[in-house]
């Protein structure tokens, strides 16, 4: 088993892409999921679709939740109100690159906290 990972975006396009390419880095045993969008499918979030997402992904390590932008943040704290036990996880972490790091230490094994460090630290990821 591997921490699950969902990735919560305003736009579902966003959210299913980096889906792919994180997915694509990791392998087929970490469980990725997009919330991406309203329930309707445009540019939101939804509460809904992400507690679904979060299901799907748990796979019994734990469910690591990454954000794009600051409501998306909002929505995922109202989720996770009162879920204090440490099985679901938001980080602060840029979307891609935390997305990426995450997803590759996950299928490694890694305990909820090993894959929440690397998503913080993709944040000091130089490009150039």
């Amino acid at each position: 088993m591997a921490v699950g990972i969902v990735l919560v975006s305003h736009s579902p396009q966003l959210a299913a892409g980096l889906t792919l390419l994180a997915g694509q880095m990791a392998g087929p045993d970490v469980h990725i999921e997009p919330a991406g969008g309203d329930q309707s499918g445009g540019l939101g979030t939804s509460d809904t679709l992400v507690r679904a997402a979060i299901e799907r992904a748990d796979q019994g390590d734990g469910v690591l939740l990454l954000c794009d932008l600051g409501s998306a943040i909002l929505t995922v704290r109202d989720v996770l109100d009162g879920n204090g036990n440490g099985h679901v996880r938001l980080v602060d972490a840029p979307f891609v690159e935390g997305a990426v790091a995450a997803a590759v230490v996950a299928s490694s094994g890694a305990p909820l906290d090993e894959v929440a460090r690397a998503a913080e630290e993709a944040r000091d990821a130089r490009k150039l």
